[in-house]
């Protein structure tokens, strides 16, 4: 089966009725955990982005305490999957400055882990890349919040 474009889904869901909706919406919350991350974000966390931010924050610290610190093969695999995480949360939020706000605390907790990324290529090059993903973020953001994302990233950088 092919899928429709967005437009066309749109107009066909014009001509449902709210109960209709509500069901579709169940329906496809039931399939894939994404959906429903999405459904709970749009329902309940997008009215108060900050405390979606601290949420996210949290998930983060736990899941570098919960690194496997005995080969940096095992600190890759999980730092990997805690960057795909933050990522995918960050799409449910169309907001820019979310999504510096967690990349930025993501390089502030990859820079500050232990064993020091700097012994192993793979893991400064990801924080290199994120580095300069932010900074090209950041440029679409209002002047004052470019400043304070600059220090921010200024900050992170001294700590080499």
């Amino acid at each position: 089966m092919k899928a429709v474009t967005v437009k066309e889904i749109k107009t066909e869901l014009s001509h449902y009725s709210q109960k209709e909706l509500v069901e579709l919406c169940l329906r496809l919350s039931k399939f894939k955990k994404e959906n429903k991350e999405l459904l709970t974000y749009l329902l309940f966390e997008s009215s108060n982005e900050e405390g979606y931010i601290s949420s996210i924050k949290l998930e983060i610290d736990t899941q570098f305490e919960l690194i496997n610190t005995k080969t940096y093969y095992f600190i890759k695999k999980s730092v990997r999957k805690i960057l795909r995480m933050v990522k995918t949360t960050i799409r449910y939020s169309k907001n820019k400055e979310t999504e510096v706000e967690l990349l930025l605390y993501f390089c502030i907790k990859l820079k500050d882990f232990k064993p020091s990324i700097n012994n192993n290529n793979v893991l400064k090059n990801l924080f290199i890349r994120e580095i300069e993903s932010i900074k090209k973020k950041i440029l679409l953001l209002h002047e004052d919040l470019q400043y304070d994302y600059e220090l921010e990233i200024e900050k992170i950088k001294g700590k080499e």
